[in-house]
């Protein structure tokens, strides 16, 4: 891998020494999530996207594109490995929303610095965690104004729980069972092909910023900021505009 590319499409300077401690994870996990977008792009033009490692750093540096769980946490992953971190790959259930426990169709990480063991997720285009949470249970954590917490659950094992509007609500799940690349093949042609994914229905975008996000769903444009919401509907020609704003060619 080519890390140097990597850390300046992250718009990182590389640091002369590589420490792979917390404070570097911190900076990298918020720099992907800020700069790299949750786009379904490929899957809208019936492109089959690739797990493997060179196919994943060609997309997401090279060509400067983004992707789903699959894509951003599986580069992300290999760019941790690089630099010194542990990394250990697990399949989770996506909770929100959900009556009862969905099938996995995440991918998140368990990351070993030098100062701790962190769970790094930088695949989710809804509001979710910018900077890594340490793998501790009951340790409520803050950052960028929000809240989260890690259980643990006979069945889910590790519950990731968020806080929303002053009541806390399962967020994802997932159990300390290793995975290989080929474990998230078949999740991924889900993604792709089934006709009950959402995501191969419209435009799936989004970009994590400071204080908020960017979205965009089909033509439904929204930008998020401190909580509050601005969205509009956009008419055709303002759609390349918008793929602009994530870093995306529109009708390329």
């Amino acid at each position: 891998m080519d890390v140097n590319a990597y850390f300046h499409r992250l718009g990182l300077e590389m640091p002369e020494k590589i420490v792979p401690d917390s404070a570097l994870l911190r900076k990298l996990h918020l720099a992907h999530c800020t700069a790299v977008p949750y786009e379904n792009l490929d899957i809208l033009r019936d492109i089959p996207t690739s797990l493997e490692a060179d196919a994943l750093f060609r997309k997401i540096v090279t060509e400067g594109r983004g992707g789903l769980c699959f894509e951003l946490n599986g580069s992300f992953g290999n760019l941790l490995r690089c630099l010194g971190y542990g990394v250990t790959d697990y399949a989770a259930r996506y909770l929100r929303g959900e009556p009862t426990p969905p099938m996995r169709r995440h991918r998140v990480m368990r990351v070993q610095a030098t100062d701790g063991v962190w769970l790094c997720d930088v695949g989710i285009g809804e509001t979710a965690q910018r900077e890594p949470i340490r793998l501790v249970e009951g340790l409520v954590q803050e950052q960028f104004g929000e809240s989260y917490r890690l259980e643990k659950e006979d069945f889910l094992g590790w519950v990731l729980w968020d806080l929303y509007k002053g009541s806390w609500r399962k967020f994802y799940s997932f159990t300390e069972e290793p995975q290989l690349v080929a474990d998230f093949v078949a999740l991924n042609f889900y993604c792709e092909k089934h006709p009950e994914s959402p995501f191969n229905k419209q435009e799936m975008f989004a970009l994590k910023t400071l204080d908020g996000r960017r979205t965009l769903d089909g033509n439904l444009y929204k930008e998020i900021h401190n909580g509050t919401v601005t969205a509009r509907e956009l008419r055709p020609e303002e759609m390349p505009e918008a793929y602009a704003r994530f870093g995306l060619t529109y009708g390329k």
